[in-house]
């Protein structure tokens, strides 16, 4: 058996109602619940039926039956009024973006004016502070104005002092010009001196180099004597050799020849002795070349404490100069120091005029 899904008769509600109960009986229609505004679901079926009555829609039975061709009339009589509405209501979107946009750009404009109306607030401050602080700056320039013309006046009298101190220095002046004279005589005496060393140290680093050189001659005649003696040595002991060889063969070729053997003996000695003698000398040579190195290094050692003797008396000379120099400025600047300090007479008379009227604005 298929049971059957009974559902409210109100379109817009469809809900799954109840079966009958165990008795049987007739199945319900519509929802029992008040869920419309205080009306029930059979209230607004009827309700339904009566529009599409009103309408000239047919009702039958529990389904309708729509008349299609007086529908599209109905929709296309109610078509342009919707599109009126429409174009109605875009035109108001349109203003509501105009009258929105003009609110945005007047409350910007408020604002702005409200920010330049604040901004000439301040600037108003800033110029009543600015006129403000030019009225204490003019306060405080008439009260300087006031003291430099007291500084005036007393810078008058002190300048009447200096003026009477000036004729005072001027005497002192003199003396440091002579002074400076005198120590300029005098650096020019040591620059001479100084040359005068500077010279002598030349004449002493040249002759010092002349020994140099002459060591150095001499250095290489004792090598060549040695050399010859070692040749001398070299030769003994070739000899010396050559005797005992012939002593050898003496010995061997006659025992009885004893004069012969004797001789032998003789010339052998004095072989040994020449032998000697050439190793002494040898001896003596290399002697001579070990003092004729260290006879070298002097005379290097000595030429080179004359040319550091030499750059000692240049720069000497060369700060001689200088300080003859500084002497000069020195010189110069008392000069100039003097014609300075010298007061001009009608100047001076001046600033006595002044200071007695009470003149502030004389210059120093």
């Amino acid at each position: 058996m298929i049971e059957t899904v009974v559902r409210c008769g109100y379109s817009r509600c469809r809900a799954e109602l109840p079966a009958p109960g165990p008795q049987g009986g007739r199945p319900r229609a519509f929802c029992r619940d008040t869920r419309w505004e205080g009306r029930t679901c059979a209230q607004m079926a009827r309700a339904e039926r009566d529009a599409l009555g009103a309408l000239g829609l047919d009702a039958g039975g529990t389904a309708f039956a729509l008349d299609a061709d007086r529908l599209r009339e109905h929709v296309d009589a109610v078509r342009a009024p919707v599109a009126q509405l429409l174009a109605a209501l875009d035109a108001v979107t349109a203003r509501l973006g105009e009258v929105e946009t003009r609110a945005v750009a007047a409350v910007e404009e408020a604002h702005r004016r409200t920010a330049d109306a604040e901004a000439g607030r301040v600037r108003a401050r800033e110029a009543q502070e600015r006129a403000e602080t030019d009225a204490r700056s003019a306060r405080a320039e008439a009260e300087r104005a006031g003291q430099e013309r007291a500084a005036a006046v007393a810078h008058a009298e002190a300048a009447a002092r200096q003026a009477l101190e000036a004729t005072e220095a001027l005497g002192a002046a003199r003396q440091v010009a002579e002074q400076a004279v005198a120590d300029a005589e005098r650096a020019g005496r040591e620059r001479a001196a100084a040359q005068a060393q500077a010279a002598d140290g030349l004449r002493r680093a040249e002759a010092a180099q002349a020994t140099a050189a002459a060591a150095n001659a001499r250095a290489d005649e004792l090598r060549a004597e040695r050399d010859d003696a070692r040749a001398a040595g070299e030769a003994a002991r070739r000899a010396a050799a050559t005797a005992e060889a012939q002593a050898a063969s003496a010995r061997a070729a006659a025992d009885g020849a004893g004069a012969d053997r004797d001789r032998a003996v003789v010339e052998r000695d004095a072989a040994r002795a020449a032998a000697d003698r050439a190793e002494r000398e040898r001896d003596e040579a290399r002697a001579a070349g070990v003092r004729a190195e260290r006879d070298r290094d002097g005379a290097r050692a000595a030429a080179d404490r004359a040319a550091r003797e030499r750059d000692d008396l240049r720069t000497a000379a060369v700060r001689a100069a200088e300080q003859a120099a500084a002497l000069r400025a020195d010189l110069d600047r008392a000069r100039a120091d003097l014609a300075r300090r010298a007061p001009d007479p009608v100047e001076l008379r001046a600033v006595l005029a002044a200071a007695l009227a009470g003149d502030p604005g004389r210059p120093d």
